[in-house]
């Protein structure tokens, strides 16, 4: 067991699985703006800011320069969408243990706010602390995001190395180490060995078997 100060959440393949609804918007908004098929999504795009993402698939038909209209129409197509993602297993039960043992926690994703505020919704899970891409000028794998959750949340940086930071990516996962906090991995994007090597201190399939961390 880890005696946690604050626990921090990713929220794209830890919290939710939403690959699916993010690139549906993607590719439509691609094709809206290029009459193209975006095809298969990029492997190496995985956890990047929307904008990076964005400026990357512009790249892919030399239009570099239309990306803020493309990172736009993706936002606009993602977020009137009523469809949500797929909640991942052990997120109501690490939300209530977390409230049981009175320990303060939130996400801090590159998603853009609007699309987390309404998946919370959506899912009806339990996080009022949150933080999107729009919040920081420094997106992951920079850890402003994590800095500035945990200094909401009432973290002194004095406590950060007893704060924990759930994350499957290894963009992520740089951000929290950074930060001066423990990194703990969720496995749906990599394997152990490779969450590891990034340094995460544990590596867990899902938040559900995280919870051994928390448990007295």
């Amino acid at each position: 067991m880890i005696k946690a100060k604050a626990v921090l959440f990713d929220f794209d393949g830890v919290v939710v699985n939403s690959f699916e609804v993010h690139y549906k918007a993607w590719k439509d908004a691609f094709f809206e703006l290029f009459q193209k098929d975006l095809g298969t999504f990029p492997d190496n795009l995985e956890g990047k800011s929307p904008m990076i993402i964005s400026e990357c698939l512009c790249d892919l038909v030399g239009k570099k320069e239309q990306a803020k209209i493309l990172y736009d129409l993706k936002g606009e197509k993602l977020h009137s969408g009523t469809t949500p993602p797929k909640l991942l297993p052990g997120v109501k039960e690490i939300s209530n243990l977390l409230k049981e043992q009175k320990i303060p926690y939130g996400i801090a994703s590159n998603a853009t706010k609007q699309f987390i505020s309404n998946s919370i919704q959506q899912l009806e899970i339990d996080f009022s602390v949150f933080f999107g891409v729009e919040d920081y000028k420094f997106p992951k794998p920079n850890p402003q995001p994590y800095i500035m959750l945990a200094k909401a949340l009432g973290i002194a940086e004095a406590d950060f190395g007893n704060v924990i930071v759930f994350e499957d990516s290894v963009a992520g996962a740089t951000a929290g180490i950074e930060a001066g906090m423990i990194a703990v991995g969720i496995e749906t994007q990599h394997s152990a060995e490779v969450l590891k090597k990034a340094g995460c201190a544990y590596s867990f399939p899902t938040l559900l078997q995280a919870q051994e961390l928390l448990i007295k």
